[in-house]
């Protein structure tokens, strides 16, 4: 019945019962079968086996019974339908003995036969039997252990009565007393038995089990027992289990173990019980939060936390510092943990017995509080990631971090006003700290890299009033503040982030204007002293969000920022007349400080003009009138930024939607031309591939040891071809671009091999056909390089090796799956055997084909073929058969045997001196037999149904009038091949003629046919 999934309830353990006390054996019988099935296991227990076999017998029996194939079992079943089964088998054991706690518990027949039976499960070989008995006696000794409370309960209780009533009274009244009192401790013993029998017997077999649900289940069972049982189990002989499996190699066994433990510590009249295997594991546990289960790792600080608590003294200050810096974690459970373990042992001001700080206030608690913050800070060297130390804190100290009054009262205290004055780094921290408290309660979603939480109504809630609040207080300190660090590019353009999280509407239903105009005078006054980037963007962020046409103190705010424009356009004029009188003069003279002159006005105007198309470009989307844009900005190609700036404006020029907005279609479609796209390749060839050679020259030993310079210099190629490819990856320019830099796959592929192989991947996902052409159009390429000065290719040069190389690193881009990348290889097959025959004139074999070398490369595809495609192969007689071309015929050879061999009979293609062998295997001369008497040699692809050489993919150019016919004895060997071919295949295969895509070259189908 629990089988089945039904919730067991005290009316089925009562019925049990009844069939107990009539029949105990048949009963017994059924609770035997019960666990049995409950494995997972078919067999059934009967009562001549109950009676006449031996209990290992019996389990024996059971085990034979048992599907060994199968390993799936209830207890390790997904979904919610198995795990409420397990959870009522759980339910049943602790019913079933608290409700024969007053009958049947101690016949010493009931309990013997169940410890009996799940102890030799226990043992058995197969895993159901183990996993199921061993939870079952687990829960069991859990639920006989709830019975020896009881007992303890009323033994005490018991023996109360006996003496008072023995003082009192005598007789019978006392004797019955004294009898109760010894009936109870004969119960106590009878359970301490079983209780001693199921840990002896299960546990200390199961806790080192292969299967680590078995060592979790024990080890989460021992934790229960020494909490709810700790006179009896609370010491250093039950402990030690959960300490050794500490070091378990699953992450599940630890997490258990921590957990146990935290139960453990949690109660401090524990603690005092728990030095030594505290002195012992203390190491142990502060060494897992670096555990790489993130669970673990968080129960590991949740246990250190409480250790930390209730146990005077057991971390050192080394184990604290360790433990703080968790705070930085990327993974936000666990540097919330850390959080909580720095805020309550470093930070927070409870219980403190310090004498507040003179001057402090009402915000003297807060002020100790805040520089603790600032000095750990400082401390822990890492500025840049004050937002994930804020975001750690946030759930345990969220009131004390949003004491912005606090925060900016200690920044505007001067010196006169008494107490201590922060220094430059604790005011700077303390701005950055201001900043992020800011921006967590405004936008209430973690730090970049720690995920997104969900907000709930009450969260959002909470986050529209931090809102107000900041706006309400910076909308009258944040002047202040300005005016204050004004100088200060570092500070200034912190503070200038703070405007982009007010409520904007308060300026006006608060009537504070007035501080909106102070608000901007200090804006305009950093703007006019900095030239540093980080100021002049967060000051041009501060007036894009306050300049927003639907609040009301837009006209204020755009009066503003028109008079600085105009003021800083009447300056850039001036300057630039100096400026141009100036480099008229060095025009003259220096030529290189000339170019100087000009580097450094030019980058910053084309890098204006990017952005101006950018905004432009938005402007077009949202339906704006027409723009025009000069396509002259284009050739402005010289300088590697600017060739950074072309690649993201051709990527989003030629990818925008224009949301058919005829006027948008000029400016959002456009492509790059021709020229412009062999510049853009030219570049690359430049300053990624070929420079490298070039600077190796130039540089000095110093240079050559400054890894530093090598990283930066390697960053900046690595961006250079990462944003050519992505044009090549999203058709910007033409995919056959991608040849050029495949070439190089090989020879960089340390330094740009992830590049190149993304890009290609990218590539295949747009166009398998078109990307497999790629491939071979870069390997013919390569080929045409290799050839020396007399035309042929040396096989055993280094240019021909590390083409084969190439070859070979394309061909395991491929994977395993031949059927979804089949259409491809065919292609590349295809296209290498008609660049390999191009030049062939006639079959007399007096001209091989030039390029014949060609078949060694594209052999390195041959084991991607499918089998059935390897089968539709024809043999030429006379093109292998010519006695002064021996040599250039063994490409024909090695391409025939890839296709009909092994690749574990490619080897044997060579001989010991090197030389190429005319016959391959032995599977080559068997398939050799089978063929005509005059069929020898050279191969091609043709079809298998026809001899017709129509097919899907284009012919060569040369024209059918030119094509010789075919010799008849040659067709009519050509014929029974091809006929002994098709019985060869398969009857599923006899579809594949229809759509084979592998055709005859061109060049010679006429003189086959």
């Amino acid at each position: 019945m629990e089988q089945n999934g039904v919730e067991p309830n005290n009316s089925v353990v009562d019925d049990w019962v009844e069939a107990y006390k009539q029949d105990r054996n048949v009963a017994l019988l059924d609770l035997i079968n019960f666990f049995i099935q409950c494995s997972g296991c078919q067999g059934m227990v009967t009562a001549e086996m109950f009676e006449s076999l031996h209990k290992k017998d019996v389990m024996l029996k059971m085990t034979e019974n048992f599907d060994e194939g199968d390993e799936d079992y209830p207890l390790i079943r997904t979904g919610p339908y198995w795990k409420k089964f397990k959870a009522n088998f759980c339910e049943f054991i602790a019913v079933l003995v608290q409700q024969c706690q007053c009958s049947i518990l101690y016949d010493s027949y009931l309990m013997d036969t169940i410890i009996s039976l799940l102890t030799g499960l226990a043992d058995s070989m197969v895993r159901a039997f183990r996993h199921t008995s061993t939870l079952a006696a687990m829960k069991l000794l859990t639920a006989v252990l709830s019975v020896r409370l009881n007992l303890d309960v009323n033994k005490h209780n018991a023996q109360r009565l006996y003496e008072v009533e023995k003082k009192r009274i005598s007789g019978k009244r006392t004797n019955y007393r004294l009898d109760q009192l010894e009936r109870k401790r004969k119960e106590l013993l009878e359970i301490q038995n079983m209780m001693n029998a199921i840990f002896k017997g299960t546990f200390l077999n199961r806790y080192r089990d292969v299967v680590p649900e078995i060592r979790a289940t024990c080890i989460e069972e021992i934790g229960s027992w020494i909490k709810t049982y700790p006179d009896a189990f609370l010491n250093d002989s039950y402990l030690k289990y959960i300490g050794w499996m500490l070091y378990d190699k699953q992450a599940e066994v630890r997490l258990k173990c921590l957990l146990g433990l935290q139960g453990i510590y949690s109660r401090k009249e524990f603690v005092s019980r728990m030095d030594l295997f505290t002195i012992r594991f203390k190491d142990r546990i502060v060494s897992m939060p670096l555990d790489k289960d993130h669970e673990v790792a968080v129960q590991a600080m949740k246990l250190l936390m409480l250790m930390s608590q209730n146990c005077e003294d057991v971390l050192s200050d080394e184990d604290c510092e360790t433990l703080y810096q968790f705070v930085y974690t990327t993974h936000r459970p666990l540097a919330v943990a850390a959080g909580e373990f720095l805020y309550k042992r470093l930070l927070s001001h409870e219980g403190d017995e310090e004498v507040q700080p003179k001057g402090g206030g009402k915000f003297g608690a807060s002020t100790d509080q805040l520089k603790r913050l600032i000095r750990f800070f400082l401390d822990s060297k890492l500025h840049k990631h004050v937002a994930y130390l804020i975001d750690s804190l946030w759930d345990w100290a969220g009131n004390f971090l949003k004491d912005w009054e606090c925060m900016t009262t200690l920044l505007l205290k001067n010196a006169e006003e008494g107490g201590e004055e922060l220094s430059d780094a604790h005011e700077s921290a303390l701005i950055e700290i201001i900043l992020a408290t800011v921006r967590e309660a405004a936008e209430g979603h973690p730090p970049v890299g720690r995920g997104a939480a969900k907000k709930v109504i009450k969260e959002k809630k909470i986050q529209l009033e931090d809102c107000t609040k900041i706006t309400e207080h910076f909308i009258m300190v944040l002047p202040q503040l300005l005016a204050k660090y004004s100088t200060d590019a570092q500070k200034a353009a912190n503070l200038l982030q703070i405007p982009q999280y007010y409520d904007l509407d308060v300026y006006s239903t608060g009537h504070l204007e007035k501080h909106l105009d102070a608000l901007l005078k200090e804006v305009k006054d950093i703007v006019d002293k900095h030239s540093d980037i980080s100021v002049l963007e967060a000051s041009s962020r501060t007036y894009y969000v306050l300049c927003s046409k639907e609040i009301a103190i837009y006209s204020q705010v755009d009066h503003a920022r028109t008079q600085l424009i105009d003021e800083l356009m009447g300056q850039l004029n001036q300057l630039l007349d100096g400026f141009w009188q100036k480099v008229s003069v060095t025009h003259c003279g220096d030529k290189q400080t000339y170019m100087c002159f000009y580097l450094q006005i030019i980058l910053p105007a084309l890098q204006c003009t990017y952005f101006s198309l950018l905004w432009q470009l938005a402007a077009v989307s949202e339906n704006s009138p027409k723009v025009v844009v000069s396509k002259s900005f284009f050739g402005f190609v010289c300088l590697v930024q600017a060739f950074m700036i072309l690649c993201d404006w051709l990527l989003i020029s030629s990818h925008q939607d224009s949301n058919n907005n005829e006027e948008a279609v000029g400016l959002l479609d456009y492509l790059p031309s021709t020229s412009l796209q062999e510049k853009l390749l030219l570049f690359i060839q430049e300053h990624v591939f070929m420079e490298e050679e070039d600077e190796s020259e130039d540089l000095t030993e110093e240079e050559r040891k400054d890894e530093s310079c090598k990283l930066d210099n390697l960053h900046k190629k690595r961006s250079l071809l990462a944003a050519y490819c992505k044009l090549i990856a999203y058709n910007v320019v033409e995919m056959t671009a991608a040849a050029e830099i495949y070439k190089y796959y090989v020879k960089t592929y340390n330094d740009f091999g992830d590049i190149i192989k993304e890009t290609l991947s990218k590539m295949r996902h747009n166009n398998k056909i078109q990307s497999a052409k790629t491939l071979i159009l870069c390997l013919q390429q390569a080929h045409a390089e290799s050839h020396d000065s007399s035309g042929s290719v040396d096989f055993s040069s280094a240019s021909f090796t590390n083409m084969k190389e190439l070859a070979r690193r394309f061909s395991l881009t491929f994977g395993w799956d031949q059927v979804k990348s089949r259409e491809s290889v065919a292609m590349i097959h295809k296209e290498g055997i008609e660049f390999a025959f191009q030049g062939a004139n006639g079959v007399d074999g007096k001209c091989l084909p030039p390029n014949l070398s060609f078949l060694l490369i594209i052999s390195e595809f041959s084991n991607k073929l499918l089998k059935p495609d390897k089968r539709l192969t024809v043999y030429f007689e006379k093109l292998i058969q010519t006695q002064n071309a021996e040599y250039r015929r063994r490409p024909l050879i090695w391409y025939r045997n890839s296709l009909l061999a092994n690749e574990d009979d490619e080897s044997s293609v060579l001989g010991s001196s090197g030389e190429w062998s005319p016959v391959g295997t032995s599977k080559t001369s068997s398939f050799k037999r089978k063929l005509s008497n005059g069929m020898k040699a050279s191969l091609f692809w043709t079809s298998s149904s026809s001899l017709s050489v129509t097919g899907s993919l284009p012919e060569t150019g040369q024209t059918e009038a030119t094509r010789k016919a075919p010799e008849p004895q040659c067709a009519s060997q050509l014929a029974c091949a091809a006929g002994k071919s098709r019985k060869r295949l398969k009857s599923q295969e006899m579809h594949l003629q229809e759509h084979l895509t592998f055709l005859c070259p061109g060049g010679l189908r006429g003189r086959c046919w």
